[in-house]
């Protein structure tokens, strides 16, 4: 045997960037910690990085391609693999039109450089309009606001949570999350840091959450109600003349109109619909525009729901108007090293609502419709129609709004390929998969996540273990099928050559930022906290802030119609929210025995009161339904929830059959998205309402 040794990199999991630490000796892990000298996390990691190991080591991992026949699945090579499916593809497109030809990327495309970089170039050699994401069921919310009010979709105002006196976290759970469009590992650690110095956390949530346990104060809220509260306290700010811009007063268009909107929404008027006293919201206002420095997060809660667009907006708006935007403890534009708006031009054209989706109508927005949209694109006959999917790294079929549809569209599909290392949900419709390696084979760096880190820092990490000669990365399978849709031969290219250029090109090349550096700087390097950039950062045409969008003003009947008409199906009296859970991301980790060990934490969270009128026990099973569908689940009674909401987990139900993901199978658990409906929807941005949902519970 060989000598231990030491390999240092950033977990790819989730949006932290946590530094890690891993010992291992030939081609075993001996130990997986959070790294004590990488500048940003410190030594911190979450339970999901020691989970590295088991999907390495995965026996239910794929690593070859393998093809569907009608006696099972066949292994092939990779030759025959790509044959094959340009051969499939390109009769697809020759028969129905390119846009017959559809792609889904998953979340876990987010996190690997390779993808990241190679994914617009695959894309356009597919040449088609016919793109899905996980993103519109996540964070398009931001973006859209990003677009319209700073004039880039991917210029979103991150909190500078290390400097801040006051923290409003609204229908987020970062303690648990890690931080989400907010790149913060040890957000437990940086928040109690903001009490320690005598700041003050609020967090507005449905669900008494592991971050509202460790806040100051918690308000239970409606589900779906967040917007009207966010226009209360902006109604606030204005009537008792706290409107402060500071130095952004000559940068700042639509104060008057927005106003004028803010009128209508005193906290009387919407107290009983947030469930939240008048005087709880003017103090909360006054909390904030007192405070030296104050920062209001909105999360998911706030994005997956019918008002996602208006919150993200309104979210920008208060930090704005309460002097808390583009300085130290407000919101800020981070200033990363690998710049991703480097070549993004003031006044750039927006490609949003630029095409409709075919069957509904809803916008296309960065690159790509509404996932909610894909199942109807699918079935619906006529013009247009799909035929062909691929899928790249994600599990549509747990992951998005009717799910179960999502299953009976790709059933029916033409063909259908999936690039993915397990047999999973959404794969096993694929006529073929092709596997790539899996994260510790991979080199890695945060392309998206330092855009949305609470403090400028750059890491690059060289892969661990080096692949079998069988097996191909992500990067490479991309590029490969995108030289046979096109019969052309294969660039020279690589992740690392494209980094390199961008890091010299970037902010910091004239300090000598370069590959080469990050490589002799193996724990990361810090650059600094946040710094006020707007001026140079800003992309509209203006070169100011747009306060008030119009596509915003044209939104807000659709949020007065609740107050005026606030109807409610007596058959489904119950509002359906989803959950995070730490030792879990989205629907891939499930196949970590270390992950999954303990009590099932697929439950459906319940009011004691609720559970008393529905004569229901701790630990019963009972059916819970919607329009769309029902599922069976074990109840936990608890006065977390807030009373007539419900609450589970997203990224559970790995009970079908036809997969192959044996750890994930003896915890299956259900999927919340049996029960939340595609065509619920914010009708502005497209994203999915995946909060909310009506549904009604029943004694099994």
């Amino acid at each position: 045997m060989s000598d231990i040794k030491t390999h240092y990199r950033n977990c790819n999991i989730c949006e932290a960037m946590c530094g890690l630490e891993i010992k291992y000796q030939d081609k075993h892990i001996l130990s997986i910690k959070g790294d004590p000298k990488d500048p940003f996390s410190k030594g911190y990691n979450c339970p999901k990085a020691t989970a590295l190991e088991d999907f390495y080591n995965d026996g239910d991992r794929l690593k070859t391609p393998i093809r569907r026949t009608a006696n099972g699945w066949e292994d092939i090579s990779w030759d025959q693999a790509f044959t094959e499916i340009a051969e499939k593809l390109k009769g697809t497109q020759k028969e129905h039109g390119r846009d017959a030809l559809a792609v889904y990327l998953g979340n876990p495309n987010a996190h690997n450089l390779g993808n990241a970089l190679f994914l617009k170039p695959f894309m356009k050699a597919l040449g088609t309009i016919n793109r899905f994401s996980s993103a519109s069921t996540d964070q398009m919310p931001h973006h859209v606001a990003a677009n319209f009010m700073f004039g880039a979709g991917m210029l979103i105002p991150v909190p500078d949570i290390d400097r801040t006196d006051f923290m409003l976290i609204i229908g987020g759970n970062p303690v648990v999350s890690n931080g989400s469009m907010m790149t913060a590992p040890n957000v437990i650690g940086r928040m109690k840091a903001i009490q320690k110095r005598g700041g003050k956390i609020v967090v507005v949530d449905p669900r008494r959450t592991r971050t509202a346990k460790i806040a100051d104060q918690h308000l239970f809220i409606r589900p779906e109600k967040d917007a009207l509260l966010l226009l209360a306290m902006i109604h606030c700010v204005f009537t008792t003349n706290s409107v402060n811009l500071r130095h952004l007063a000559d940068m700042v268009d639509g104060l008057d109109a927005l106003e004028n909107i803010a009128n209508d929404y005193s906290p009387e008027s919407v107290a009983k619909h947030v469930g939240i006293p008048a005087s709880d919201i003017r103090t909360l206002t006054n909390d904030m525009t007192t405070a030296d420095s104050a920062v209001c997060y909105s999360r998911m809660g706030a994005s997956t729901q019918t008002f996602g667009g208006l919150c993200q907006w309104l979210t920008n708006v208060l930090n704005i108007i309460t002097g808390n935007f583009d300085r130290a403890g407000g919101a800020m534009f981070p200033q990363p090293a690998f710049d991703l708006l480097r070549n993004h031009k003031k006044g750039h054209k927006s490609s949003f609502g630029q095409y409709k989706s075919r069957v509904r109508k809803l916008p296309f927005f960065n690159g790509e419709f509404p996932v909610a949209t894909l199942a109807e694109e699918i079935l619906t006959p006529g013009e247009g129609q799909i035929k062909s999917l691929i899928t790249v790294a994600g599990n549509p079929v747990l992951s998005s709004p009717s799910g179960h549809k999502l299953a009976e569209a790709f059933s029916g599909l033409d063909y259908m390929v999936a690039i993915d290392i397990y047999l999973n949900e959404t794969t096993k419709h694929a006529n073929i998969i092709l596997p790539a390696t899996t994260g510790l084979e991979n080199s890695h760096f945060d392309i998206f996540f330092n855009s949305f880190s609470v403090r400028n820092t750059v890491k690059y990490s060289k892969p661990l273990f080096e692949p079998a000669d069988y097996q191909r990365t992500d990067w490479q399978i991309l590029k490969e099928l995108a030289a046979r849709m096109t019969d052309t031969d294969l660039d020279e290219y690589t992740p690392e050559m494209i980094l390199d250029m961008e890091l010299q090109k970037g902010p910091y090349g004239k300090q000598g930022m370069s590959l080469e550096k990050l490589i002799d700087n193996p724990h990361g390097i810090d650059i600094g906290p946040l710094m006020p950039c707007i001026e140079a950062r800003i992309k509209t045409e203006q070169g100011s802030v747009n306060l008030v969008p119009q596509l915003y003003i044209n939104d807000l009947p659709r949020l007065q119609n609740v107050i005026i008409h606030p109807a409610r199906d007596i058959n489904y009296p119950f509002d359906l929210i989803g959950r995070r859970l730490v030792k879990s991301h989205n629907t891939w980790t499930q196949n970590s025995e270390r992950l999954i060990k303990g009590k099932n934490p697929c439950t459906l969270e319940v009011h004691p009161d609720d559970a008393k009128v529905l004569g229901i026990s701790n630990g019963q099973s009972v059916m819970v339904s919607s329009m769309v569908g029902e599922v069976k689940i074990e109840v936990v009674i608890t006065d977390d929830i807030q009373r007539g909401v419900v609450s589970m987990p997203q990224g559970w139900g790995h009970n079908q059959q036809g997969t192959q993901m044996s750890v994930a199978a003896k915890q299956p658990g259900v999927s919340i998205n049996d029960l939340t409906d595609a065509s619920r929807v914010d009708t502005l941005t497209g994203n999915a309402a995946l909060n909310g949902t009506p549904v009604a519970i029943n004694v099994a």
